[in-house]
């Protein structure tokens, strides 16, 4: 029994250990990026908090591979009308393309035009403070197919508390869906440093497991 006990306390040990660590890095990537995300929402009218918390989720608060090789932090993939890079990544398939920017920022942007297309136009007739509205809202228009994505966004906008994003950024200038052609033209390069791993062509391959 003593041996058990050890063993648990353990395994709890590790659990907070991990759980600290991803609060950390959590904090570091909401603290760097939330001035980005309130910008897109007074641009666009976007809630920071839904553009925060996709940006949280899709890249691992800006650790996975897409974000690290390829400023990729919404896992956009390439579609037919993508005129920018591309970076080959495994998904549903071998090596399917997916948007390449030189740098977080543009990847926001991107981001931003992404929601402006006409299968997400329902979601600007909500209010911007209305996140969960929004988070559920993303998973019926098709930007992911887990059934879960909605909640796994709500709570994450509830544990880090991002819903204050949404009320601190000043008045927001809602914007309609615009005409897809004009959303995906090449981002303008805000720098020449870009140091990532080699780019593929660019693909036709339209979004799937989460576009």
């Amino acid at each position: 029994m003593k041996k058990r006990g050890i063993i648990v306390s353990l395994l709890l040990c590790a659990v907070c250990a991990f759980s600290q660590s991803r609060q950390a890095s959590y904090d570091a990537y909401i603290e760097q990026y939330a001035p980005i995300a309130q910008q897109q929402m007074k641009e666009h009218g976007i809630p920071a908090s839904i553009t925060l918390a996709q940006g949280l989720l899709e890249s691992g608060a800006g650790k996975s591979e897409l974000a690290r090789n390829a400023n990729n932090h919404f896992g956009i993939k390439c579609t037919s009308d993508w005129k920018g890079e591309g970076y080959s990544h495994d998904d549903n398939k071998k090596g399917e393309c997916f948007r390449k920017y030189d740098n977080p920022a543009e990847s926001f942007e991107d981001h931003s035009k992404f929601l402006l297309r006409d299968r997400y136009a329902s979601l600007f007739e909500l209010k911007p403070t209305d996140y969960k509205g929004w988070a559920n809202g993303l998973r019926r228009c098709g930007y992911a197919t887990d059934p879960q994505y909605g909640p796994k966004l709500i709570k994450i906008i509830e544990d880090y508390d991002l819903a204050q994003y949404d009320k601190a950024g000043g008045k927001t200038v809602v914007r309609r869906p615009a005409n897809n052609a004009n959303n995906n033209k090449k981002i303008v390069k805000n720098n020449g440093n870009n140091k990532n791993k080699k780019s593929t062509k660019r693909s036709t391959h339209r979004h799937g497991r989460h576009r």
